[in-house]
């Protein structure tokens, strides 16, 4: 079973690892701030963000789920995630 803090806790650590460069920026990111429609995910890192989930949680994601919509937010990604997980 998943515990949701500390996926929350990973995605968002990977997302500010990855994709923020500003360390002010990377300090106000929260669980529900838009990450590809904000412009901190673009299209190509949203494929390497999957790679890492799958390979992290051993979930396989279809690409009709790996929507934009569906990785805009932390919060959205940890669904995704235990959806997957079968949780």
């Amino acid at each position: 079973m998943l515990d949701e803090k500390q996926l929350k806790d990973t995605v968002l650590a990977y997302v500010k690892d990855e994709y923020v460069e500003d360390e002010e920026e990377a300090d106000e990111l929260t669980p529900d701030t838009p990450l590809i429609s904000g412009g901190i995910v673009d299209s190509f890192s949203m494929v390497s963000l999957k790679v890492f989930l799958e390979k992290r949680y051993q979930i396989q994601i279809p690409d009709a789920d790996a929507t934009p919509q569906s990785f805009d937010t932390v919060n959205k990604i940890v669904e995704l995630v235990k959806r997957f997980k079968g949780e």
